[in-house]
């Protein structure tokens, strides 16, 4: 199995340009299947639902009770956002479990999207554009300014601070526990290829994988959920 990304160089604009392709692939693979999955599960809704109808009806039920207790009434203005946030990176998160891994490639291995800090860096900052506008819409000024007093100017920069690591830890947190992931259960398919009795010892570690991704997924959709609560609800 090769190790890293699968990187190709090129010049756009007279500037050297590197891309990460197999999160790039994957990224894509991972939207086509929710825009297919997505297409198939709203085609023939009925009172009477489908299997695949009653699973998104549970996903979508859950999150909509999150984000109405913790936004309210302006819940559900947010709500697609959230939603489509959880349901992408649970699925970019399990795109570089098997059997893709078994997949070799010349220049690089098949891994999630989410492997790529581009990536997890990417959704941290439309979260963070996201929310401050709606904190901006919300309560325009007082989003940030919160007077001429020495305590309000000094709570306006530490909510700046706060505006700066939030996307910041959003980031590394999923691209830190997904990479970590993927280099254990490599790890564990090196030692254990030798080893015919041993071989299956590193499925244990992709179930303990899979259950990550969805946990990190989750993590960071309720994250955003509350980084928008904050900056609409009032109090």
């Amino acid at each position: 199995m090769s190790e890293g990304h699968w990187i190709v160089n090129t010049v756009i604009a007279g500037h050297p340009m590197a891309f990460n392709m197999d999160t790039l692939v994957t990224m894509w693979a991972a939207m086509l299947f929710l825009i297919v999955v997505s297409f198939i599960a709203t085609r023939n809704l009925s009172i009477f639902p489908s299997k695949i109808q009653l699973i998104f009806e549970g996903i979508l039920g859950y999150f909509k009770g999150i984000s109405d207790g913790m936004i309210g009434e302006d819940g559900k203005k947010h709500f697609p956002l959230i939603m489509s946030l959880f349901l992408f990176i649970v699925t970019a998160n399990l795109m570089g479990q098997l059997p893709l891994r078994m997949i070799e490639l010349k220049h690089g291995e098949i891994a999630s999207p989410t492997n790529d800090i581009n990536m997890t860096a990417g959704l941290a900052i439309i979260v963070l554009v996201y929310y401050v506008t709606a904190g901006l819409i919300k309560k325009k000024a007082h989003f940030l300014f919160k007077g001429f007093s020495f305590e309000g100017i000094i709570e306006m920069f530490v909510e700046l601070l706060d505006m700066v690591t939030r996307p910041l830890t959003l980031a590394l947190r999923l691209f830190g526990n997904i990479l970590a992931g993927e280099i254990l259960i490599g790890a564990m398919l090196g030692l254990t290829a030798m080893f015919l009795p041993a071989r299956f010892i590193p499925i244990i570690f992709m179930f303990f994988e899979v259950l990550v991704a969805c946990i990190q997924a989750l993590v960071f959709t309720m994250l955003t959920t509350v980084y928008i609560a904050t900056a609409v609800n009032e109090e």
